[in-house]
């Protein structure tokens, strides 16, 4: 029982290891992550519902997963073609559009949940005043 459960805390650490690779090696990673903290900030402040929160944390969830399956996909091209290959070039191109796709569908669901509720509270800041 106890090789199981170091096994896995090894199995965690890799997977932080990884986290951090992206991170540190992948621009695009820095815009989910200001993306995600401004949609998290914004729906505390809107009080979004229960269900609301299930969607933008599924949509989150999915825009992070394709960065990360890309990143993946990337580096083992790199090692796989390490010259340039239209090949290689089509497996990146293919990569980089499911992200694209995670990232419009994610603004997309972004602005359902939060745009009305969002235009609702500034309407009343600003008619109170709140904000200056």
């Amino acid at each position: 029982m106890t090789n199981f459960f170091h096994s896995r805390w090894k199995s965690v650490k890799n997977a932080v290891i990884g986290w951090w690779h992206v991170i540190r090696t992948q621009q695009n990673a820095w815009i989910h992550a200001v993306a995600t903290v401004t949609t998290i900030v914004l729906s505390i402040w809107l009080s979004i519902s229960l269900l609301e929160w299930a969607v933008l944390v599924l949509i989150i969830a999915m825009v992070w997963t394709a960065e990360f399956l890309n990143t993946a996909l990337e580096i083992v091209v790199d090692l796989a073609s390490p010259e340039l290959h239209p090949l290689a070039k089509a497996g990146k191109d293919v990569g980089a559009a499911a992200v694209l796709i995670a990232a419009g569908s994610a603004v997309v669901i972004g602005v359902l949940i939060l745009g009305l509720p969002l235009l609702e509270k500034l309407q009343i800041l600003f008619a109170s005043g709140g904000l200056f």
